[in-house]
């Protein structure tokens, strides 16, 4: 199965230093969507995130727990997005050594809240291979909302972890497809 053409794809992404658009641009030229639109955090509005039916958030956890400041900007306003019938997978950056009580924050925090408001979050990523003592980025023990990239101490399995993830997302994002329309 292939997935539809007419499949309306949304990626919001929030960067301050310019690793996570880096990580951004690398997950862009891997995917293979037709109807993929990109937006900044900085621009990104509550309407944008109704124009889609799959949605993809990459962010970085700041400092001690904090959103990436676009994020944070936009949290207030985050909150009241209908995720009712929209599919969403997020990936999140941090250092799990230098801030390892805090390690990929972001995730869970927006997590929260798009389950919160109806959303099907795909693309849940294991916490196996990574060292941090606690996050808001775990879903359950054993496995973060999306995917953890620590471009501070493992670089070296960012690029394999991009591939897997990617494969992850577009299989789970075929069966939610299926499932739902056997449904309809």
């Amino acid at each position: 199965m292939t997935l539809p053409s007419d499949l309306k794809v949304g990626l919001f992404f929030g960067s301050d230093t310019g690793t996570t658009e880096a990580i951004t641009q690398d997950l862009i030229a891997a995917w293979d969507f037709t109807t993929l639109e990109v937006i900044e955090a900085c621009d990104m509005t509550v309407a944008d995130y109704g124009k889609f039916d799959f949605i993809i958030i990459g962010l970085p956890t700041w400092y001690d727990g904090e959103l990436q400041s676009d994020f944070e900007d936009f949290f207030d306003q985050f909150q009241t997005i209908d995720f009712s019938n929209k599919i969403v997978a997020m990936y999140g950056l941090g250092d799990q050594y230098g801030y390892d009580e805090y390690f990929v924050d972001g995730l869970g925090i927006l997590g929260e809240v798009i389950l919160k408001n109806g959303g099907q979050i795909i693309g849940m990523w294991p916490t196996e291979g990574y060292e941090y003592t606690e996050s808001k980025g775990e879903f359950a023990e054993g496995l973060f909302y999306g995917l953890a990239i620590d471009e501070d101490n493992q670089m070296q399995l960012t690029e394999q972890r991009l591939k897997t993830w990617i494969k992850q997302v577009y299989t789970e994002l075929q069966a939610v497809i299926a499932k739902n329309t056997i449904q309809s």
